[in-house]
């Protein structure tokens, strides 16, 4: 026997409008309607509903043969005969129906259905600023959890495909989805990630998939990313073929992708749109570019200082002009100032954001030298520095690389070449000691799989034999 939710349309309506205030909210219309002949009370959220489709629902659903009004349900279900129907057996679940963007309807006798009527506002896919590639498709993610499966969907058509659907925070009930293909993805790791996802207790992730990445996997002070952000709909599906699981999250753009290594993170799409050759070789430079872009700064400064260890072909490395300011504080001030350009170039409005940068780059640098406050070496050394550090596809990643080179710079200024070593040291192994999701930080490096390392280094064709990765945990691994 089906559950009743009220005894009466007066009690539904009086219920509803003490959970949502009686005429408080613009956007909350609660309204008595007829399905055909039967009174129904309907409500819903204005904003988050397609007015014209429910309109057309209402007026247009005919039946075959006629219904005796006297069988609520089967009234309803005959007249309103939509395929986005449900019906809801109790309070709470029509309540966060009707603020997910369903549409509620109350019979007079008190049964409860809902209507699948959703029309979240948001823009079209587009291609994202971050990843963008110079061949390829040109969608990418949005902030509709349905729009953003969907993009998935078309890339990979198959039924294993899951989005299990999670809603996260007490009050505000954030839909997340995690992604994966059932019988490739590890079903260890997806245990861990429900267990986690049932102890998050808190009242809202207002900055969404940041905030759930925190609750996930304690990053507290840690200040290299665990997981991988992306915006593109192919980069996500080709991680769910490898055997990874992504997190899709209600409101955000873009996508988390566990478990994720620091290679991943220095990964991009481009590799894959290029021949195999062009591939690799953009690979390696982006990975020389990287440790360039994180030692430069201190060995050059340890040069700058410490010339009596440079050979003769070198010499010409160093200040050659004298300012009153110490080299490593010009160094830092310069390294640090390009970091407030970046800034400044975000809060600027597009069209001012290249003018103020040309004339903070170019007039002010030249204005620094022409004072005396930087040699022209430190606005060189560490201008090369910022572009190694753009080219890093990760932005979170870049900061990362940004701050540990502030701090070896600062103890190659304090211990000299013992600093430097030591800086490294401890950064390399602290990467070494990160275990997100159980896999190794810098694995294939440490601990060393040659073959899987290989494939790091080497954007290989599509047509050799490729395996999963081993740190996703794939019970099959081969893939063609």
């Amino acid at each position: 026997m089906t559950e009743k939710l009220f005894n009466s349309l007066e009690e539904a309506e009086n219920f509803l409008k003490e959970q949502f205030g009686d005429g408080e909210s613009f956007d909350v219309s609660i309204k008595h309607v007829f399905v055909k002949d039967l009174p129904v009370l309907c409500a819903y959220i204005s904003g988050l509903v397609d007015g014209i489709v429910l309109t057309q629902l209402l007026s247009n659903m005919l039946p075959d043969e006629d219904i005796d009004i006297e069988d609520e349900k089967e009234y309803f279900e005959a007249y309103f005969n939509y395929q986005g129907r449900s019906e809801e057996t109790k309070r709470e679940a029509i309540l966060l129906s009707i603020l997910s963007g369903q549409v509620a309807f109350i019979t007079k006798s008190g049964y409860g259905f809902v209507a699948e009527i959703r029309s979240y506002p948001g823009r079209s896919p587009e291609e994202p600023d971050n990843e963008k590639v110079i061949r390829g498709s040109r969608d990418g993610f949005v902030e509709g959890i349905s729009q953003n499966a969907a993009l998935i969907r078309r890339r990979i058509r198959n039924s294993n495909l899951r989005f299990e659907l999670h809603k996260i925070s007490e009050i505000g009930q954030t839909d997340v989805a995690l992604t994966f293909i059932k019988g490739i993805a590890s079903d260890e790791a997806l245990d861990k990630l429900r267990q986690r996802i049932g102890q998050i207790n808190h009242d809202g992730l207002t900055m969404t998939d940041k905030s759930l990445e925190e609750w996930l996997f304690k990053q507290k002070f840690h200040p290299v990313p665990f997981v991988r952000y992306t915006e593109r709909p192919d980069i996500t599906a080709a991680h769910l073929l490898e055997g990874h699981i992504a997190i899709v999250v209600d409101t955000s753009p873009s996508v988390i992708i566990v478990p994720a290594t620091a290679f991943h993170l220095l990964q991009h799409a481009e590799e894959y749109r290029q021949a195999p050759a062009v591939g690799t070789f953009v690979r390696f430079m982006r990975y020389f570019g990287v440790i360039a872009g994180l030692l430069l700064l201190p060995m050059w400064y340890l040069f700058a200082t410490h010339g009596i260890h440079l050979p003769d072909e070198l010499s010409f490395l160093g200040a050659k002009k004298k300012s009153h300011i110490p080299l490593l504080l010009q160094v830092l001030i310069g390294d640090i100032g390009i970091e407030f350009l970046r800034m400044a170039a975000i809060h600027t409005p597009s069209p001012l954001s290249t003018a103020m940068g040309l004339v903070a780059g170019i007039t002010i640098g030249q204005i620094a030298i022409d004072v005396g406050v930087f040699s022209p070496e430190v606005v060189l050394y560490t201008a090369i520095s910022a572009i190694l550090t753009f080219i890093i596809p990760s932005y979170e990643l870049g900061i990362s690389v940004k701050l540990f080179r502030i701090l070896l710079l600062i103890m190659t200024g304090i211990w000299g070449v013992n600093g430097l070593f030591i800086g490294f040291f401890i950064l390399f192994t602290y990467l070494c000691s990160l275990r997100p999701m159980q896999a190794p930080y810098l694995w294939p490096l440490i601990p060393f799989f040659p073959n899987a390392m290989l494939r790091v280094l080497v954007r290989f064709p599509m047509t050799a034999d490729a395996l999963r990765p081993y740190i996703v945990d794939s019970e099959h691994r081969k893939r063609s």
